[in-house]
């Protein structure tokens, strides 16, 4: 099996967390973003909405990073997508709401515009406005996340055993980690991020994030909550 990708990308790293942990074997291709090759014709061949991750499996082409960690779960019998029917319904659930909830806003509202160009608003009023709205939507999930689903009992989201949905959020939330964002105010979100980059391979999957994406900006002025 072959995983188009980039480390530094959002979608990527919770897969390639997931591999690592459960010794899935992928053939890693790297589609490098910095220099516009997933906007080749070549690359649209294979995902024509031009983003990584794509995962191929023989001449099974599948996109989307939740459907990837799902398939790759089912596939391998990985105890993070339980069999159970409610369970894996709750770890579904959790998912989705990382991906139309909290990403809408802290991802593509409060982040996104202030690092990537293709997201920025080229009127200021219009950006200023963008990201106050975009911050007070993100502290409502954030508190959601920290009193409710993950709450003072949990080591994870929604309970006391790991699932692809703590794979996801993870790699969602520490990508505040660009603009410096302070999570303090949620101590219980603290708390299972430092449990996430517990993990044996944590380290080494985020290596190209942290070198290529957190680091360059370190001296940047940005927004935070």
């Amino acid at each position: 099996m072959k995983l188009y990708y980039h480390p530094v990308s959002t979608t990527c790293r919770p897969i390639m967390l997931l591999a690592a942990d459960d010794n899935i074997k992928l053939d890693y291709q790297l589609v490098d973003l910095f220099k516009g090759e997933h906007m080749q014709p070549e690359y649209a061949a294979i995902n024509p909405s031009r983003a990584v991750p794509v995962l191929e499996d023989g001449d099974f082409l599948l996109t989307e990073s939740s459907a990837i960690l799902k398939y790759l779960a089912e596939k391998f019998g990985s105890k993070t997508y339980p069999s159970d029917l409610r369970k894996r319904a709750r770890v579904n659930q959790m998912m989705d709401w990382f991906n139309t909830g909290l990403y809408r806003d802290l991802g593509y509202g409060l982040i996104y515009p202030q690092i990537l160009p293709t997201y920025k608003r080229q009127d200021d009023q219009v950006q200023a406005a963008t990201l106050a709205w975009s911050r007070e939507k993100a502290r409502g999930w954030l508190k959601i996340l920290d009193e409710n689903l993950i709450g003072p009992r949990n080591a994870y989201v929604g309970g006391s055993e790991i699932t692809l949905a703590d794979y996801l959020g993870s790699a969602y939330l520490t990508v505040g980690e660009v603009i410096r964002l302070d999570c303090s105010a949620y101590p219980n979100i603290c708390r299972w991020i430092a449990t996430m980059k517990a993990r044996p391979n944590w380290a080494k999957v985020n290596e190209g994030f942290y070198a290529h994406f957190v680091t360059p900006f370190k001296d940047a002025p940005f927004e935070g909550l």
